[in-house]
């Protein structure tokens, strides 16, 4: 029986570690909510922003199933995760200084690195703590606090584009919520050091369960019908659907959609299970005929049905992992989780940027066509995640 004093505690670290995460989104985000357009003001086409894109999410998933592998035999969380931040404070300001789209295609690179390193390792730390209190409630109150400097990343990207006329130097600004992210990492590891240590060194090696990869199966078709905002941003601005300064503001909008839908699909979750997910998917695949087929308001539209899923995977997706894994796996679980998923927005990204030049009405059927089968398998696996859960647990 948990304590109302450790649900409490729990929740205190959740707080600790989203303030953390809501630095690093404002970081993040802001440079995200304009990296797109930039890529066009460098000269870049939208099938080169798509590979790209996808090429950096695949990298830093990737690698985090190598990091995930990493932390579960070392469980050196904290080093880990410090060590990931430190690249942002680092990188995304050099981005300022990138003269042509090779090189910020590197920046981007090494940023997604450096995500990639931290992933696994605080993961793993949050869902030690949202066993108190509930996956889905805990991973929710994360990822809204998440989404509270994800709105205001943007917001300060669109001051600074308004104020510059370009989008470039923006980026130097992002240099303060970077170190702000890294120094609140260095207070919760202060305030709590003994988050990590739950778990004997010498934990029984126990296999990953059988559905898990079928979960996993599920998260990469997902991952490959869904459309990355920078490829929806360069459509708004090369349709002229929104001007350059109000795309930022879109996208600090949607970030504010996402983190009030992870609270709602977190209570969802712990009540009704992975379903909850399903709903959510069919939110998000009508983003695509409404973003990439309509006009202005078709597009504002879109950009809050993208925002919904991207709540529901919030909430859902590690919520899910952290029910059926043990603790001493879930580093390699969420690693191998990260990888599949990276793969499969790669492809899905590259595929979404060689089709724009094609043809709108193919990409939007692409896109689709993988959410649906996305949503069908994880309504699917419904019964047996529940019954892996219930196993876990005892």
């Amino acid at each position: 029986m948990i304590s109302k004093e450790e649900r409490n505690t729990a929740l205190r670290f959740i707080v600790c570690l989203g303030v953390v995460s809501l630095f690093a989104d404002m970081t993040y985000e802001g440079a995200y909510s304009i990296i797109g357009p930039l890529f066009k003001e460098l000269g870049a086409s939208a099938a080169v922003l798509g590979v790209i894109s996808g090429l950096g999410e695949m990298i830093a998933a990737s690698l985090r199933f190598f990091s995930g592998r990493l932390v579960d035999r070392t469980r050196a969380y904290w080093t880990v995760a410090i060590c990931g931040y430190f690249l942002n404070v680092v990188v995304i300001p050099l981005m300022a200084y990138a003269g042509n789209w090779p090189m910020l295609a590197m920046l981007v690179v090494i940023e997604r690195t450096g995500k990639s390193l931290r992933g696994p390792a605080r993961d793993v730390l949050l869902s030690e703590a949202t066993s108190k209190i509930g996956h889905g409630w805990g991973f929710g109150v994360h990822a809204a606090m998440d989404q509270t400097g994800a709105v205001l990343g943007p917001l300060f990207m669109a001051a600074a584009v308004m104020q510059k006329q370009h989008f470039g130097p923006a980026f130097l600004r992002l240099a303060f919520p970077a170190a702000g992210a890294l120094l609140a990492l260095l207070v919760a590891r202060l305030v709590y050091p003994q988050a990590g240590k739950a778990t004997p060194k010498q934990a029984k090696n126990i296999a990953l369960p059988k559905v898990f990869w079928w979960y996993v199966a599920a998260s990469g078709m997902l991952a490959l019908g869904y459309a990355d905002f920078p490829v929806l941003a360069y459509h708004f601005q090369s349709a002229s659907l929104a001007k350059p300064a109000a795309i930022p503001l879109m996208f600090a909008g949607a970030m504010g959609v996402e983190g009030l839908a992870a609270l709602i699909f977190g209570k969802l979750f712990d009540r009704i299970g992975i379903g909850t997910l399903s709903f959510g998917i069919l939110i998000s695949l009508a983003g695509l005929p409404l973003g990439f087929l309509g006009g202005p308001g078709a597009a504002v539209a879109a950009v809050a049905c993208w925002a919904i899923g991207m709540g529901a995977q919030d909430a859902c997706l590690r919520s899910g992992i952290a029910q059926v894994v043990s603790m001493n796996k879930r580093g390699t679980a969420f690693g191998a989780f990260n990888g599949v998923f990276g793969i499969g927005w790669f492809l899905g990204s590259a595929t979404m940027g060689l089709l724009y030049a094609q043809s709108l009405y193919a990409l939007v059927a692409f896109g689709v066509m993988a959410q649906l089968i996305s949503a069908v398998m994880f309504f699917r696996l419904r019964a047996p995640l529940a019954e892996a859960a219930a196993v876990s647990a005892a």
